[in-house]
């Protein structure tokens, strides 16, 4: 019945940062961009990114009378990152130092994965996930 997820929508008051960062330093690749003319917030600007299989849709009200607030550092109910795999954590971690971008906490490696959060300039949470494969356990 289900089949994969489809997208993942981000929303930002500042979508030209946002882009790029997720194109110039994370590696997203723009599809598309389009203007949905009325919808009861005004305007709304869409970019679609794509990583592999996976779409961004990231959302902008350019009109909008209030700037979106920073999100709270708490745990609210609802998503709580966007999670993406890495083939080598530390070569992950020294790409992203050379962009200016810090780790929010890690690397915490485990027998069967390493992890590590950075976030985007909206303070959106991204997990980082190396996955170690053992001959003694499969995952996933």
């Amino acid at each position: 019945m289900f089949k994969r997820i489809d997208h993942i929508e981000l929303l930002t008051a500042a979508p030209e940062r946002t882009l790029a960062f997720y194109i110039g330093v994370l590696g997203f690749r723009e599809r598309e961009r389009m203007r949905i003319a009325q919808t009861p917030q005004g305007p709304l600007d869409l970019v679609y990114l794509e990583l592999g299989d996976t779409t961004l849709e990231v959302m902008c009200f350019p009109e909008a009378k209030s700037r979106i607030p920073q999100r709270a550092a708490e745990l609210r109910q609802g998503w709580q990152c966007l999670a993406l795999e890495v083939a080598d954590m530390d070569g992950a971690l020294a790409a992203l130092k050379a962009k200016g971008v810090e780790p929010a906490w890690g690397p915490m490696k485990r027998p069967d994965y390493a992890r590590a959060e950075i976030r985007d300039p909206d303070g959106n949470p991204i997990e980082l996930r190396q996955w170690i494969r053992s001959s003694s356990r499969a995952l996933r």
